[in-house]
């Protein structure tokens, strides 16, 4: 008994490890350092940049009046692009979210020809980054003439390679193959059985791939880049974009607007900070949840 006590006290609290704690408190260090440069910087007013260090704090704390400033340079546009991130981020995460339970669960739980060729294609365009079908996308935009329309952006956000392989993974072990039968046995279309059965099975991977979607939507530079002019569509990464080649173009001679485009950087990140904590709780619930389970 004390052998396997001792063993099980071994188990529970392993040993700490110095190199490792060294290591991860420089990861932590490298992590934070640019928040902790980006909040430091948003403080200031515009005469500090020139006569501070980036890490230092400038001669008065200027936040909130930059905040006042950020929400009110140029007739409020920047609430605009709040709104624009906003729905481009929400319905794009929510739908390509769906459309990945809907193709992952299928891949792993229904039968169907030309199953393998379609299970060939998701890995494969996995491997291709999305810069590269920014072009194509805007030529074949173009000739439907949906270019410069919120539609530009939604489409290609809709559909995630990745997302549709991180649910089939998961529905191939998440959802038993015997409850499906027995819902089949008691008369549950595939429909019903989805929506009521397995989807609720799904929630941990749903939670995982809307936040993927959630950020790489809100921080999509590129694709609004090359196909949006008009500055009312502009998402907040492209707006800044342009606020910071406004900044670099006036030089000594223009209006600048540092201490704005850095302010409106740290309002940028706020929401992502807000969506992994409100939804850290749900995920690690289904995880627990799937593990007792299991």
């Amino acid at each position: 008994m004390k052998r396997s006590e001792k063993k099980l006290y071994t188990i529970d609290n392993p040993k700490k490890s110095n190199l490792l704690t060294f290591f991860a408190f420089l990861f932590c260090i490298y992590t934070l350092l640019p928040y902790a440069w980006l909040f430091i910087n948003a403080t200031k007013t515009q005469k500090d940049f020139a006569s501070t260090f980036g890490l230092s704090f400038g001669n008065e704390f200027a936040l909130f009046d930059n905040i006042r400033q950020v929400f009110t340079y140029h007739d409020g546009i920047f609430v605009r692009w709040i709104g624009n991130s906003i729905v481009y981020t929400v319905i794009s995460a929510f739908v390509s979210t769906l459309f990945a339970a809907l193709a992952g669960y299928a891949l792993a739980k229904l039968k169907f020809s030309g199953k393998k060729l379609v299970l060939l294609i998701i890995l494969g365009s996995i491997s291709v980054p999305g810069i590269a079908l920014a072009i194509p996308q805007f030529l074949l935009f173009s000739k439907l003439g949906i270019t410069n329309t919120m539609w530009s952006v939604f489409i290609p956000s809709f559909v995630s390679p990745f997302g549709v392989y991180l649910m089939w993974i998961f529905s191939g072990q998440a959802v038993p193959t015997g409850l499906l039968e027995a819902a089949e046995i008691d008369g549950s279309g595939p429909w019903r059985t989805f929506f009521k059965i397995s989807l609720p099975l799904l929630s941990p991977a749903l939670v995982t791939v809307f936040l993927f979607a959630f950020v790489s939507v809100w921080n999509n530079f590129f694709l609004p880049l090359i196909m949006l002019k008009d500055a009312k569509l502009y998402p907040l990464t492209l707006g800044l974009y342009q606020w910071n080649l406004a900044n670099s173009s006036a030089g000594g001679s223009g209006e600048m607007i540092q201490n704005l485009v850095l302010t409106g950087a740290l309002l940028t990140i706020l929401p992502l900070i807000i969506a992994f904590l409100c939804l850290q709780k749900y995920w690690q619930s289904g995880l627990a949840l799937g593990a007792e389970k299991g």
